[in-house]
């Protein structure tokens, strides 16, 4: 029996995909729900799981825009071998089989020889590595059961892999090179310094968005900063206890967003966003959180985040980066936001410029926590600070609403307590 692999629908505006990576090879076995290969969209990643345990037969390359809905391979299922115990009676007029006759006595079995006992061979498991990770290894010949993976259910990640390979480097003893094979090895260098590859569909569609949003809306940024002193308290004094009862970690994300609804709440341009000759003003909050992935930048949206708690807020955000993580994101998981959150400070940026996520008014920049000093009570105290910025688009949202909205995000991050806490 044959079973058609297909792309399937992640949405009605999207209307074809490329297949990014291929798990397996032709007359490669696959069992039900295994992942089978990764197509990429100009929105989402996804991971596509087989239908059936079989026999995959691959009818599309990689790198290749197929319509949605298109065959790309087919898996071949197999019937399960009966094995008869015995033997069938015979038709009537027909002898019944004769017993097999033994020649000779068999010969005395030799005796085993005894073996020490030892530990079983732990089972081989299969890891599903993520393409950028499957890919390094193809290039650098890489030997995965030389490697201790890191990540989650001791996968091997990126970072182990680039650890493992900068450890064997170091372990090369140095040599001099001769005057000519340093030359041959300088126009080795030269010949391959350039590289072409085609953009995949996401990074085209990043490209498009910013360079749409530069054009079409009057973006201006305005920054602030935080001193952390209070939250990081609170956090610190919490933490443990939070994560004992709702099972996820205390982050700094869930106190921003909470900020950010309250100072929606009172400036309602910065939440709203322009249609033609008409201002759409949201009476809900559906807040965009943005997360940086190999392939490019996504914002999932947490829906309704004003009547969720911190603990469900920080779940919200585990799921969606677990979803990001092994390509099960969705289409509807970008769609509707309202405002969108960033932190570069997760990378190390001290300061920057966020870029409006359309057709969205506003977008709040965080930054890393740096203990810079500053002025309290007219005495100079080390403090651990924040740069924070917000981008506005000018033609719905004045200078001082978009300045005063940062600084009401300022006040209830320096003073927690206004904001409700739920331990």
């Amino acid at each position: 029996m044959e079973i058609e692999i297909k792309i399937p629908s992640v949405g009605e505006s999207v209307q074809e995909a490329v297949i990014a990576e291929w798990y397996k090879k032709d007359g490669d076995r696959i069992q039900k729900d295994e992942p089978l290969f990764v197509i990429e969209t100009d929105k989402v990643t996804l991971e596509i799981v087989a239908e059936a345990d079989g026999v995959v037969k691959k009818m599309v390359p990689e790198n290749e825009t197929i319509a949605i809905g298109a065959v790309v391979g087919i898996i071949t299922t197999e019937a399960v071998p009966v094995h008869p115990t015995e033997p069938a009676p015979p038709k009537e007029g027909e002898l019944p089989p004769s017993p097999p006759v033994e020649l000779e006595e068999p010969a005395p079995a030799l005796a085993e020889p005894e073996y020490e006992p030892s530990e079983p061979a732990p089972p081989l498991i299969r890891q599903i590595l993520p393409p950028s990770v499957r890919r390094l290894v193809a290039e650098k010949n890489v030997e995965l059961s030389a490697i201790t993976g890191t990540g989650p259910g001791n996968r091997v990640t990126k970072g182990d892999i680039l650890l493992y390979l900068e450890q064997a480097q170091k372990a090369v003893p140095s040599r001099e090179l001769a005057i000519p094979e340093v030359l041959k090895e300088y126009s080795l260098s030269k010949a391959v310094e350039i590289s072409r590859k085609p953009m995949s569909p996401i990074r085209q569609r990043i490209a498009s968005r910013l360079l749409e949003a530069k054009q079409n809306t009057a973006m201006l940024t305005t920054f602030n900063e935080i001193d952390m002193s209070h939250t990081m308290a609170i956090r610190a004094q919490f933490k443990e206890a939070f994560q004992k009862k709702y099972g996820v970690s205390l982050g700094f994300m869930s106190f921003f967003i909470k900020a950010s609804i309250e100072a929606l709440k009172e400036f309602s341009e910065v939440n709203a966003f322009i249609d033609g000759k008409e201002i759409v003003y949201h009476h809900y909050y559906h807040i965009g959180i943005a997360i940086g992935t190999e392939r490019g930048l996504v914002v999932p949206v947490i829906r309704n985040a004003e009547s969720l708690s911190f603990a469900e807020l920080e779940q919200a955000i585990v799921d969606y980066v677990e979803k990001v993580k092994t390509n099960r994101l969705e289409l509807a998981d970008l769609e509707g936001g309202t405002f969108t959150i960033t932190n570069g400070g997760i990378f190390g940026s001290l300061l920057s410029t966020p870029i409006l996520n359309m057709p969205q008014s506003g977008i709040l920049g965080m930054h890393k926590i740096e203990k810079r000093p500053v002025v309290v009570d007219d005495e100079v105290q080390i403090r651990p600070m924040m740069y924070v910025a917000l981008s506005y688009d000018h033609r719905i949202v004045d200078g001082r609403e978009a300045v005063t909205f940062l600084l009401r995000i300022k006040e209830y991050i320096e003073n927690p307590e206004r904001i409700m806490m739920e331990i």
